[in-house]
């Protein structure tokens, strides 16, 4: 488990990929459904931004926090990262104006058409791996397909785990 500087490696490969799975896994009767988001920022509290659409139930019967898990994921990167955390549903205008880099077009959408929410990263699990096939297609490549099925020992994929502690603020 790695703690001491994981929220910059955290958030460079969060914004690496980009776009998660979120899941609510609360208990609640409403909860918001799976749905891929697009993440707007990582800050140095370790907390994940983003903009999920707005459910056609009102907004005040749902819990104001819950807890979440998301998995990034992208083709190609050779990596990818599961998170668990603390979820919170930000319905404030300050809050919302906080957040640099928001024009206002986007910030006027995010109150009628969508809902900002804030995930606190509890754990991280990281994964890297490889490519399966990555073998030539000739004689060369043919004999060390069959050496590897021959003598390599199969291996398991453990996850490094990270459980960011933030920055104390003054």
């Amino acid at each position: 488990m790695r703690s001491a500087n994981s929220i910059p490696f955290l958030q460079n490969k969060i914004q690496g990929i980009g776009s998660a799975l979120f899941y609510n896994m609360s208990g609640g009767v409403l909860k918001f459904p799976t749905t891929i988001v697009s993440i707007l920022k990582v800050d140095e509290l370790a907390n994940i931004w983003f903009f999920t659409n707005r459910p056609e139930q009102q907004l005040q019967e749902f819990d104001r926090e819950f807890p979440a898990d998301m998995q990034f994921y992208r083709k190609g990167k050779g990596y990818y990262l599961q998170i668990t955390g603390k979820a919170y549903i930000i319905n404030d205008p300050e809050e919302l104006n906080g957040l640099i880099g928001l024009s206002d077009e986007v910030k006027a959408k995010a109150f009628k058409e969508m809902v900002l929410v804030k995930v606190k990263i509890g754990s991280a699990k990281y994964y890297n791996y490889k490519p399966r096939f990555i073998y030539k297609h000739n004689f060369l490549g043919l004999l060390t397909r069959f050496y590897t099925w021959l003598f390599k020992e199969p291996t398991s994929h453990e996850p490094a785990i990270y459980r960011p502690l933030p920055r104390l603020s003054y």
